[in-house]
């Protein structure tokens, strides 16, 4: 081995004893800014508007983000700022956010990369109780899992929006990587995989090949999997990292999805007096369901409008009515926002075409991590 020479030693005490330095300064730096956050939270506070702007902390980062001179990468220097803004806000009011739990769970993940790791995340055991919870005012948003990149949307919480008071008001893109989680570091005499069934279906391909005597028994969430994984050695289960670290297990196996790109979208949700729609941003999407009667050419005449106005669909999901009648709900994503012109006379003409018709919010579209 390699010893450093006296030379070398001084150098790399010197470079130590200026970071140190440059650590002092920014301490004092960020505690400051602290204090000015502070009394902007009590302004807030007596003015009643909302402590949390998602708006105000994207275009922050943006700031800072375009005078940023490196090396530091935007992408680290967006994280940073993310934190730090949590950290203030949290001085002001800390934010309750429904999440679903237990620990280690994807949306958790989905949450801290939204709201930063000192927001106060209340954990749920399904996407009812964090829709319960957002809706009665226990938490002041929600997060909720929309679609998977591979298997599709998550019914539930689609289902869960027809009557739910709260609003969508951002999301989150986030690449998903499923491990195996076990006590004991082996394949060998797994007798059954616990994970949510978007996760099972997620990693079927894989299952099949090296684990296809096992029971595939589905649970509440991927953390729920691997916390029952850690109570005994002939489980496993499928989640993340973070799990992994929170129960104490192997990763028996890394990123065992189907599908290398993998992604799950959430939906950030709270009620309309909580924040409201947010303003335009140039790059948004607004989600509507609406129904139509049941007769030949409706679903056609539902998407004229979007066609005259120049309005493009970035969606379109169909789920039953359950009123034994035949009739569905559609669920549609479009680009843009309904403060714009042509959006709002598409939405107008859509809605008078409508038997059921609801804005389940418009935001901005969410940055993949």
């Amino acid at each position: 081995m390699t010893q450093a020479t006296p030379v070398q030693s001084d150098a790399l005490a010197a470079l130590r004893t200026q970071i140190d330095a440059l650590d002092a300064q920014l301490l004092t730096l960020l505690n400051q800014r602290a204090r000015v956050a502070e009394q902007v939270g009590e302004l807030k506070r007596q003015e009643g508007t909302p402590f949390f702007r998602p708006d105000r902390v994207a275009q922050v980062i943006a700031k800072v983000q375009a005078g940023n001179p490196g090396p530091l990468l935007n992408d680290h220097v967006a994280a940073i700022w993310r934190e730090i803004m949590s950290a203030c806000l949290a001085l002001e009011v800390p934010q309750r956010v429904a999440v679903l739990g237990p620990q280690g769970t994807f949306c958790e993940q989905a949450a801290i990369e939204y709201f930063g790791s000192a927001a106060n995340l209340i954990y749920c055991n399904s996407f009812d109780e964090v829709f319960h919870a957002t809706a009665a005012g226990t938490a002041q948003f929600g997060v909720v899992g929309m679609e998977n990149s591979t298997e599709g949307v998550v019914a539930r919480s689609f289902d869960l929006f027809l009557h739910s008071p709260v609003h969508v008001v951002g999301e989150v893109s986030l690449m998903v990587r499923h491990n195996l989680l076990r006590q004991v570091n082996s394949l060998d005499g797994i007798e059954a995989v616990m994970a949510h069934p978007q996760a099972l279906m997620q990693c079927q391909g894989w299952l099949n090949e090296h684990l296809p005597r096992a029971e595939r028994r589905a649970v509440s969430s991927n953390a729920e999997g691997a916390r029952l994984a850690a109570t005994n050695p002939a489980w496993a289960g499928l989640a993340s990292e973070r799990a992994a670290a929170q129960f104490g297990l192997h990763i028996v196996a890394h990123a065992i999805q189907d599908e290398a790109s993998n992604r799950t979208r959430f939906a950030v949700i709270c009620l309309p007096q909580t924040l409201p729609m947010p303003q335009p941003s140039g790059r948004d999407c607004t989600s509507i369901v609406v129904s139509v009667p049941n007769r030949p050419g409706s679903v056609h005449d539902l998407l004229t409008p979007l066609k005259n106005h120049g309005v493009s669909m970035t969606r379109f999901e169909s789920r039953p009515a359950k009123s034994g009648q035949w009739e569905y709900y559609f669920y549609i994503d479009i680009a843009g926002h309904p403060a714009q012109p042509h959006v709002a006379a598409a939405l107008a003409e859509l809605e008078a075409l409508s038997s059921f018709y609801k804005v389940l919010g418009a935001y901005p579209l969410g940055q993949d991590v």
